[in-house]
């Protein structure tokens, strides 16, 4: 018997209607649950043949036990181990990479010293920065402030001079920010997408309390839909996330990806509404169980995307003229 287990946290809509849903299909040798952690021994698989994370980004304990189930044949959606190096940040630079359009963005500095560090740890950085510069580069106020690796809009600030540039950064502490174009969208979208190939694409009104960002109701062109489900799976096909979202803002007809490392996005049925909901939860489900039939026992079992494994195979090519040129 193939486990399937989902590990949460405080939601509760998603994981139940997730377990009920693949159980209900009867599929010969398969079992979804939640999963139970018990004692993690060093190498020793987890019993599970796949899991979806929904929370390690919150537990580190969490994230330390599906690097072990992976290790040992676990396919862990999402990968772990790219999870655990991958931020917004990277992201834009990625996104800009592979022809998806993203608005200019520009890494800051932490306001504040981390932990055990003093002026001397940055010998090297430059100061003061060029900040009416960065500005220009950005194309003037508005901006936005954002952390590099955040989530959830936390820390998010919109700025609209310096005083509120300043007062927003000193607010940050030890948090590396990112200094972003401002978009005035004419339509805004958040995508879910799933194994990198099932992707519903939802009106998104990131100006409403949380639970009426779904009520939204923007029409546009059939071409720049497929434009932005073509985006979608291009972005998740070179991170290789298996469960995430892509949030665009269409302004003159350009969609830009604005955020698109969200590996355990928003499921509930409260928020994203009852039709978004039952999307979501059929299509994971039935990926889960694809995962779980393609599963093979002693093997690593989890997703890479295509910047990965592009840029281990130019390093094997390397290493292979290097050996034969000795």
């Amino acid at each position: 018997m193939k486990k399937i287990g989902i590990l949460f946290g405080k939601e509760r809509t998603f994981p139940k209607a997730f377990v009920e849903r693949i159980n209900s299909k009867h599929i010969d040798g398969i079992v979804a649950e939640p999963v139970t952690v018990d004692e993690v021994y060093m190498n020793k698989p987890c019993g599970y043949a796949v899991i979806v994370d929904r929370i390690s980004q919150d537990v580190p304990f969490y994230r330390a036990y599906l690097k072990n189930a992976a290790a040992t044949g676990t396919a862990v959606i999402n990968n772990p181990f790219w999870w655990s190096a991958d931020e917004k940040f990277f992201n834009n630079v990625l996104a800009d990479q592979i022809g998806v359009p993203v608005p200019k963005t520009v890494l800051l500095p932490s306001k504040e010293h981390p932990d055990d560090t003093s002026s001397e740890s940055f010998t090297n950085l430059k100061f003061p920065l060029e900040w009416e510069e960065m500005i220009e580069y950005l194309g003037g106020f508005p901006a936005f402030m954002k952390p590099h690796a955040g989530g959830g809009w936390k820390s998010v600030y919109k700025v609209n001079n310096w005083a509120e540039v300043f007062n927003a950064y000193n607010e940050t502490g030890q948090l590396v920010m990112m200094f972003q174009e401002a978009v005035e969208f004419d339509a805004y979208f958040r995508c879910y997408c799933i194994g990198r190939k099932y992707v519903r694409i939802m009106p998104y009104e990131p100006r409403n309390p949380h639970h009426l960002r779904y009520v939204a109701d923007f029409e546009v062109s059939d071409e720049l839909m497929a434009t932005m489900e073509e985006y979608v799976i291009r972005l998740c096909e070179a991170l290789g996330y298996d469960f995430n979202t892509v949030e665009f803002a269409v302004r003159d007809g350009v969609p830009l990806a604005i955020d698109f490392c969200n590996p355990a996005p928003d499921a509930d049925v409260n928020s994203v509404g009852k039709e978004n909901f039952e999307w979501v939860v059929e299509n994971a489900a039935n990926y889960a169980i694809e995962r779980a039939q393609q599963h093979e026992e002693g093997k690593m079992n989890l997703t890479w995307g295509s910047f990965v494994k592009e840029a281990v195979g130019a390093g094997e090519k390397k290493s292979r003229k290097t050996t034969k040129k000795k």
